[in-house]
């Protein structure tokens, strides 16, 4: 793991222990790696007319989405669609039904923009990119197709930013938890012989992390959602989990666990991290409560063992 991505994990896990809403991180990645693509987006647009190339509607299509040398899902983004948008409209995400959706998409895209042009002709817009002194001026309905890509490709960052933050969190948050609470390293696991799978019927899912007692092994979820998330009960119940650690819960989701029998840790609330301990202790876990006024520098040593 790249240092830049130790240190967006070390701020998410530090916000969210401190019961602080830990999105401004997310955020600021999002709004990164958006204005990255915008650049490189924008500057391939710039090299296409340094080459001599004109730029109109065809030539996007052309180049962008219709271009071999990018994958489906890059020229579903070109075209205005996000490839899951296709997938759940055809049911499959077979590269040649990505690519047609994407012709497709941009067809009507197109179509959609001129019919508007042609309603609201008070309107004008020019969009004028420069780059090594060559400059491109798109008018409004060319402007109009590189925002909308703009913004789906915006949509995909979002997505893909929180999904996998909340994925690359997930073993960090849990054993700077064990390390603040002293808990054995034979009380806890990231993965265990097998797999560590749950099955539910015919399909099994990945667990999070575990806490050992003897022979008794207790899965743990572990979800940074929003408040009051129905998906609690069912991510439970389809891990066969018995510890639950989240940012957010509601009462009602609170009791939902408690009906399941399923410990929970709720740290977006005053010293909620101290919560676990009560996991523990019910799993006949040893462990020894941190200072809470010595929590910085707690989580700046457990950082330097977890991150080498």
């Amino acid at each position: 793991m790249d240092k830049a991505r130790q240190l967006v994990i070390k701020e998410v896990i530090e916000k969210v222990i401190k019961g602080l809403d830990y999105r401004i991180v997310t955020q600021t990645e999002i709004n990164n790696l958006f204005l990255n693509y915008c650049i490189n987006f924008f500057k391939k647009v710039v090299e296409t007319k340094i080459d001599g190339g004109v730029i109109t509607k065809e030539w996007y299509k052309t180049h962008f989405v219709m271009n071999n040398n990018y994958n489906p899902k890059e020229r579903a983004i070109y075209a205005g669609i996000n490839d899951k948008t296709i997938k759940n409209m055809f049911n499959s995400g077979k590269k040649e039904i990505v690519i047609s959706a994407s012709e497709d998409n941009y067809d009507k895209l197109v179509s959609a923009i001129s019919n508007l042009i042609d309603e609201t002709d008070e309107l004008d817009l020019k969009l004028s990119i420069t780059f090594k002194s060559i400059s491109v001026e798109l008018n409004l309905d060319e402007s109009l197709i590189f925002i909308t890509s703009l913004a789906v490709k915006r949509a995909a960052i979002t997505g893909g930013a929180y999904s996998r933050i909340g994925k690359n969190v997930e073993g960090p948050l849990m054993l700077t938890l064990c390390k603040l609470f002293n808990v054995s390293d034979e009380n806890y696991k990231l993965k265990i012989e097998g797999g560590g799978l749950a099955s539910s019927g015919d399909f099994s899912r990945g667990i999070d992390f575990y806490l050992i007692k003897d022979d008794i092994i207790s899965k743990c979820e572990v979800k940074l959602m929003g408040k009051g998330n129905p998906e609690v009960a069912d991510a439970v119940i389809a891990r066969e989990s018995n510890v639950f650690v989240a940012d957010k819960l509601s009462e009602t989701n609170m009791k939902q666990l408690d009906s399941l029998k399923v410990h929970w840790t709720h740290l977006r609330s005053e010293k909620g991290y101290l919560r676990f301990g009560k996991t523990l202790e019910a799993l006949n876990i040893n462990f020894k409560e941190p200072d809470d006024s010595k929590l910085d520098s707690l989580l700046s040593e457990i950082f330097e063992g977890i991150f080498k």
